[in-house]
This record gives C-alpha cells, sequence and structure tokens, in this order.
C-alpha cells in the first residue's frame, strides 16, 4: 500500500521573489498489517473530501485538521496562529464519545479504510462562534450552518496520511496538486488562471474566462465536484456539459479541465479566500473572483467576496485576484457586458436565476443561446429529463 503524506516544495509566487512553501512529503510503501488494532473512526463526506484535499497540499500549508489555537485563530483574525492567511478552518468533528481518541487512528468513509490521523489533541467546538464569523449567520437555513449544528461538538487535531487518491467518478480530470504543477510546467505556462464553479457553465462564465486567458498563458477550469447542496446540479452533469464546451470553443493547448474534490461550505467570501489559497497550490498564478463567489441566498453583498481580500497584502496572498462584475446578455447591446461596458437599463438584460434554469430544464424548455451553448444545453436537457 503506497501512503500519500504531505511533501516539501518551494514554488515562486506570481509577484516573484516571495517563494511558497507547499508542504508535501513523499508517499512510501506501508504494510496493512500495520492499521491492525488501531481504533477506527468514520467520517462524513466533508470530512473524507477534506482529508484528500489536506492529504495532497491543496490546503497547504496544513497538514491536517487544526488544533484549538489555529481554529480559534482563522476563526476571529483570518490567519492561522502563527499569521499566515486562512479563512476557514479544516477540523474533524466527532461526538463526545470520541473525544478520547489519541495517537494513530484509522479513517475510514463508506465502508473503506482510506487513511489516518495521529491525533494530538481534542477540543470544544464553538458551533455559534464559528457560525457568526465564517458564514455571518446563526440561520440554519444556510445550508453551510445547518451542517455545522448537524456535526459532533468535539474537533480531533493532528496531521494525517490518505492511503490513495481516490480518482472516483472522473478518474480523467481528477488530479492532485502536484500532477496540474506538472501538466503546467510541461505547457509552458508562465501564468495561468483558475476558474472555480459550482454550477452548469453559461455564457456568462465563458466571457470571464476568456476575458481572463487574454491576460495570461493557460486557464484552468476547476469545477467542484465535492459535497453540495440537494438542489444544486449534480458534479457529473456539470463536468459534461465543460467536456462539450471545450470540445468546440475553447483552445485546447490553452486550457486544463481538472476537477477540484473540496466539499462546498456556502461560506461566500471566507471561501472564496479558501479558493484563492487552494488554487495557488495547484500552481496557478491568478484566480477569478466574480459576483457572489460561493454565496447563497441573500446572506452575503454582491461583491463581499471581492472586498475581503483587502485583508492580505498581495504578497500575502501569492496569487493575484481578477475581480469582475455581474456579466449578462444586453439584447440592445447584442453580446455579453458588464455594467462597465453596457448603458442599458435592466429591461434590455437577459439574465436567468439558478432557480429559473432548474425551472426551465423540469419543465423541458429550451435554454436561450444567448444564456448558454446549444451542447451544454442539450446536457442539461437531457440530465433533467432523466430525473424526471
Amino acid at each position: 500500500m503506497t501512503i500519500l503524506l504531505p511533501e516539501s516544495t518551494l514554488l515562486p509566487t506570481p509577484l516573484g521573489g516571495t517563494l511558497v512553501n507547499l508542504v508535501r512529503r513523499p508517499g512510501h510503501d506501508f504494510d496493512p498489517a500495520e492499521l491492525a488494532g488501531l481504533p477506527r473512526l468514520n467520517i462524513s463526506d466533508r470530512s473524507a473530501a477534506d482529508l484528500e484535499m489536506l492529504a495532497t497540499g491543496a490546503y497547504s500549508p496544513l497538514t491536517g485538521f487544526v488544533n484549538e489555537a489555529d481554529y480559534l485563530s482563522v476563526i476571529e483574525r483570518l490567519r492561522l496562529a502563527d499569521g499566515t492567511p486562512w479563512s476557514i478552518p479544516i477540523t474533524l468533528p466527532v461526538g463526545r464519545d470520541q473525544a478520547g481518541l489519541r495517537g494513530r487512528v484509522v479513517l475510514s468513509h463508506g465502508g473503506q479504510d482510506i487513511g489516518w490521523i495521529d491525533v494530538q489533541e481534542a477540543y470544544e467546538a464553538r458551533k455559534s462562534l464559528e457560525a457568526r464569523e465564517i458564514y455571518r449567520t446563526e440561520d440554519s437555513a444556510h445550508p453551510g450552518v445547518a451542517a455545522l449544528l448537524a456535526q459532533g461538538d468535539v474537533n480531533l487535531a493532528g496531521p494525517v496520511a490518505l492511503f490513495e487518491i481516490p480518482r472516483g467518478a472522473f478518474p480523467r480530470h481528477h488530479r492532485t496538486p502536484a500532477e496540474v504543477r506538472e501538466v503546467i510546467e510541461a505547457r509552458g505556462w508562465r501564468s495561468s488562471v483558475a476558474f472555480q464553479t459550482r454550477n452548469p457553465i453559461h455564457r456568462a462564465h465563458e466571457y470571464l474566462q476568456k476575458v481572463a486567458l487574454e491576460l495570461v498563458d493557460g486557464l484552468l477550469l476547476h469545477p467542484l465536484v465535492g459535497t453540495t447542496k440537494g438542489d444544486d446540479v449534480p458534479a457529473d452533469t456539470r463536468v459534461k456539459a465543460y467536456e462539450v464546451l471545450l470540445e468546440g470553443y475553447y483552445p485546447q493547448a490553452r486550457t486544463l479541465l481538472s476537477v477540484y474534490p473540496a466539499a462546498m461550505r456556502y461560506a461566500g467570501p471566507r471561501e472564496a479566500i479558501l479558493h484563492a489559497l487552494s488554487r495557488r497550490n495547484y500552481g496557478v498564478t491568478h484566480f477569478i473572483v466574480g459576483r457572489d463567489h460561493a454565496g447563497v441566498g441573500n446572506y452575503y453583498g454582491t461583491y463581499d467576496a471581492q472586498e475581503i481580500f483587502s485583508a492580505y497584502t498581495p504578497a500575502e496572498l501569492g496569487i493575484q485576484i481578477l475581480k469582475f462584475e455581474h456579466t449578462f446578455y444586453c439584447n440592445s447591446c447584442g453580446q455579453l457586458v458588464s455594467p462597465r461596458t453596457c448603458p442599458h437599463d435592466s429591461s434590455h438584460h437577459l439574465v436567468l436565476s439558478g432557480t429559473k434554469v432548474r425551472e426551465k430544464l423540469s419543465a423541458g424548455e429550451n435554454l436561450p443561446a444567448e444564456f448558454t451553448r446549444p451542447e451544454v444545453a442539450e446536457v442539461l436537457r437531457a440530465a433533467y429529463a432523466g430525473r424526471n
């Protein structure tokens, strides 16, 4: 069995001079018999996703689930206890009956052993504080708050290891940060931009991606495929929509489709920072932050996810943030525009909310070509027809 542990690599930041330390060590062979007799802990889908992100270096500089000092510091200061920028505490919640676990514990998910944690600390979760500061609400209707309130009241802390990379449903597109960096280096991209989405691709997304691609050498299309809320479009449908779009409308040598296996938290501004810092670890130099990044409902302001980056200096971030305003199709302009480029009021604009899109798909209606490419619309229509 090969164990994946954090490895140590130094990458230059896009700003030059400063080095970003990706805490990673090469994997090594391990005899499964050594696991016999160790305590086991069954973990949730989110914790399993977090384990992969930690063990592969996607959440570097974290090498494991955070301790109490880092937990409180991140919540209150948007920094780890040592001052390093970080926005969401990555915790391993358990019930009180498991709070006494210490030392090496095997982590299981879906009936399989997938890794371990060396438990060094257990501490009380401050759920109310975490909800208020991370999600800006204690409303249980918020999916992130609901998940927080439902999980255990104690957090275990310690370094982790992963037994195998879970390539899952998208083996062609499932790459670790090191593997994405290898592709970027092989293609000679001196600059690159990542685009995060949990929604199906539409023309406004395409517009932002291609505007960014005019500025840099390569584009990393990085859809999130971890756990999302129940009414989001399933990951397999979203990835297929990307595949058909890339076949006909993107330069192959300058575009890489790779899935991002993190779980969605819907933490708005805080999650925008997490998405940016983790994409830095995948080797990109720029990251797109648009309207209501990682938001849900009306819990966050339209551009809060852009403004929050002022909490850090560019050198601290190690990645350049590209901030875009809301984009849409204007019938009078006859093209995709933003408030910066369009003089017409909203009566001229074609804007479809996610709810409206789902209603149209569920009813078997076509989506306007100005909103999304016909090939993408067909993928979505077929998926919803199958669900109905």
